[in-house]
């Protein structure tokens, strides 16, 4: 079932046009629409699934953030990449806060919160997928909640994550509002996004994985992170680049393009592409994912 919008989910201007149609390449071979926001320029899939019928879109192996263990040489690469990553995110946060309390929203299995208790922090964890919540419930003693509402309402914390997390929610305005209501006066929140407008996006157009419509209901640019700002009460102190997620959906995003490629030209052509697309990048924000550092005002 889908629901067609008559407002933008993050501004909730009505002035919007279509932008493009891309085909969810992971599972169903359908057609989705993106339309564009002439206001903040978000760009969201319109019409999307209902939340309540979106759950079998993520049902395909390459979905590897809700498992925990590899099936194959990519998903061991993904998962060894991961850790790497998840040791960078930790001293990155500490940067700014040298220890407190953290909840990581969309922490799929848990691996950023066993890593930040482990380092001292008090940590939480909001999961709405059933299998990935019970894998992070048990490392975590049943702290990790399948909705932001299941949080105690005064709970508060020095830091809020969302990696690769925002374009994912229905809700987006009700949802990010919670959210922020459960961050500290100065806190931090750091939130993940992919970049269309990288030079893998621009280079794979319709074939990039980024897309991965209808999962993907958002996708945010310099544009529409300005406008998140002055909608949800948080100021951008830094843009971060996530540089190894340019060969990750450079790989997919080969294997979309030409499904008759080999493994190993798949691997080598997009070991380029993500170099090139890192080498292109020549500021923060237009790698092939970003973070973005706001700090509540």
């Amino acid at each position: 079932m889908l629901e067609r919008l008559s407002k933008c989910p993050l501004c909730k201007s009505g002035l919007f046009l279509n932008y493009t149609e891309i085909i969810d390449h992971a599972v169903t071979k359908e057609i989705f629409v993106l339309c564009k926001c002439s206001n903040c320029q978000l760009l969201f899939t319109n019409p999307r699934p209902v939340q309540e019928k979106i759950g079998p879109y993520y049902d395909f192996p390459e979905y590897y953030s809700h498992e925990d263990k590899a099936k194959n040489i990519t998903q061991w690469i993904y998962q060894k990449v991961r850790n790497y990553s998840i040791t960078k995110k930790i001293t990155s946060i500490e940067k700014m806060i040298p220890t407190g309390s953290l909840l990581d929203y969309g922490c799929g299995t848990g691996e950023l919160l066993v890593a930040a208790k482990q380092r001292g922090w008090k940590i939480a964890g909001v999961e709405p997928n059933d299998k990935a919540r019970k894998q992070a419930s048990q490392k975590l003693n049943k702290k990790v909640k399948a909705s932001i509402d299941e949080l105690k309402k005064n709970s508060s914390f020095d830091v809020i994550t969302l990696y690769h997390v925002l374009e994912h929610i229905h809700q987006l305005r009700k949802t990010v509002k919670k959210i922020v209501s459960h961050l500290k006066s100065d806190g931090y929140l750091l939130i993940a996004v992919p970049n269309h407008q990288s030079w893998d996006g621009k280079k794979y157009g319709q074939y990039w994985a980024g897309w991965d419509v209808p999962r993907h209901l958002y996708h945010f640019g310099q544009d529409s992170m300005k406008k998140f700002e002055e909608e949800f009460g948080v100021e951008l102190k830094e843009t971060q680049p996530m540089k190894f997620d340019s060969f990750y959906v450079s790989l997919l995003s080969e294997g979309y393009m030409v499904k008759s490629s080999t493994l190993i030209s798949k691997y080598s052509k997009a070991i380029r592409a993500g170099l090139n697309s890192n080498r292109a990048a020549k500021t923060p924000g237009q790698f092939s994912s970003n973070i973005f550092v706001f700090q509540k005002k």
